[in-house]
């Protein structure tokens, strides 16, 4: 994939592959350009056999505050259409991050703010820095955060989101892991050694278990567990158990070795 983006740099490291918004002067809120780019940028590195795990992080004081006010002010002046294939962007950006092949991360530091919220509740982890802010303000600027609203209650709950939505109340990062929208909240200077213990961890996971379990989390999403997913998971898991790498790790496991994707 080009790794050459305005908004967004990709930075590679082994297997491992982390995504920095990169607009600091404007604490990386989001607008048109930098919507497109990251959205291209997942969809590409979705596709990577080589890639196992990406980290969604900001340049600068932010993770992301949002988005850009400037860039909305602009856009109000446009047509509905035109808004509305911008909602539609910045919506099937979110979808593309929920559905990623790849596990993602979000790490996160500074203001989480509006869309930043968003992009941390469709990472399939987020580990913070304590000192991190987190709020869904929209209601504050007579906006409303539609696109946003799926991944906020598939994170936290609908009883959350009810007070997250309503309220605009900015809180830290020790209410977000109280309500599940972290993992973990650390000290600032820990941020990074957490990232990449957990990255470590994945790495001993099989990457088309991994696959599946992400293709399997999204079919059981937010719905009761009817005879058809019930068949569902029984042909998941038959799939799965007859796999390559479901030997390899069986065979590695009885030998008390480490597997090949471990390696």
């Amino acid at each position: 994939m080009n790794d050459t983006y305005r908004c967004v740099q990709l930075e590679r490291h082994e297997q491992h592959a982390t995504l920095w918004l990169n607009r600091p002067e404007r604490h990386n809120a989001l607008d048109g350009e930098l919507i497109g780019e990251l959205h291209h940028a997942i969809d590409a590195l979705s596709q990577e056999g080589a890639v196992r795990a990406i980290v969604l992080a900001g340049r600068g004081a932010s993770f992301c505050a949002g988005g850009d006010l400037q860039w909305m002010r602009r856009q109000a002046q446009g047509t509905f259409e035109d808004n509305l294939q911008d909602a539609r962007a910045l919506a099937f950006t979110l979808r593309t991050l929920a559905l990623c092949r790849k596990p993602t991360i979000a790490r996160v530091h500074g203001a989480a703010l509006g869309g930043g919220f968003g992009l941390v509740a469709a990472c399939d982890i987020a580990i913070a820095s304590r000192a991190a802010v987190f709020g869904l303000t929209e209601t504050r600027l007579g906006l409303t955060p539609s696109t946003i609203a799926p991944y906020v209650v598939a994170a936290i709950g609908d009883r959350a989101a009810r007070r997250c939505l309503l309220t605009g109340e900015r809180f830290d990062a020790l209410e977000a892991q109280r309500l599940g929208l972290v993992h973990e909240a650390v000290a600032a200077e820990q941020l990074d050694e957490r990232v990449q213990a957990t990255l470590a961890a994945i790495d001993l996971g099989g990457p088309q278990a991994q696959e599946h379990c992400k293709w399997l989390l999204t079919e059981l999403r937010g719905v009761g567990l009817t005879l058809e997913q019930i068949e569902e998971t029984a042909r998941s898991l038959a799939s799965i158990r007859t796999g390559e790498e479901a030997r390899e790790g069986i065979e590695a496991f009885l030998a008390h070795r480490k597997p090949s994707w471990a390696r």
